[in-house]
């Protein structure tokens, strides 16, 4: 009976996070190096499937002219879009706005296979070595630092646990024993 109890609770959970993680994409604000869609409902000319947001941040929408992206989240761009599509050109559009793409994250210094990754959502800095193919065996498992990419401030020591967010670098300093 308990086994059972227990083995629900996990299922709840495993079926749960999807839409935990799909909740903070919300919070998501759009940035150079992401890749959006938008779909306007039975207006093929007006849905784009694909778009890269490049570092002006700007992209031209038909009938709106340049609409500023970076910096906003994907309501307040679909907001947007509904508000200038509305009355003139539309009666009642319906909008959805989505990422397809996230910006890079970049892991230097003691690991296999240093770069750039694309971010997903819950991204930690343990899963971004493990991406970048696992530490070198000089690696420092202590002195690992994120400068991150909205920010202004230097470079932060962090654990292995931390949050990584779009556009952060995270660098593995080199152990001296």
């Amino acid at each position: 009976m308990n086994r059972i109890f227990r083995f629900c609770v996990a299922l709840t959970l495993l079926f749960a996070f999807p839409f935990f993680s799909h909740a903070n994409e919300n919070d998501y604000t759009i940035g150079a190096g992401d890749k959006i869609q938008i779909v306007v409902y039975g207006e093929e000319e007006l849905t784009i499937e694909e778009l890269y947001i490049d570092s002006s941040g700007e992209f031209d929408y038909p009938y709106l002219g340049q609409i500023l992206a970076i910096g906003k989240t994907t309501e307040q761009l679909k907001s947007e879009i509904i508000q200038g599509l509305e009355g003139d050109y539309l009666v009642s559009p319906k909008v959805r706005v989505g990422i397809v793409g996230f910006r890079s994250i970049f892991v230097n210094g003691e690991i296999k296979k240093p770069g750039g990754y694309e971010f997903q959502p819950g991204l930690t800095v343990d899963k971004a070595i493990a991406l970048a193919g696992g530490f070198t065996e000089r690696a420092s498992r202590k002195s690992i630092y994120i400068t991150r990419e909205a920010k202004s401030e230097p470079k932060n020591k962090v654990s292995l646990s931390a949050i990584v967010s779009p556009g952060d670098i995270i660098v593995i300093e080199q152990s001296f024993f």
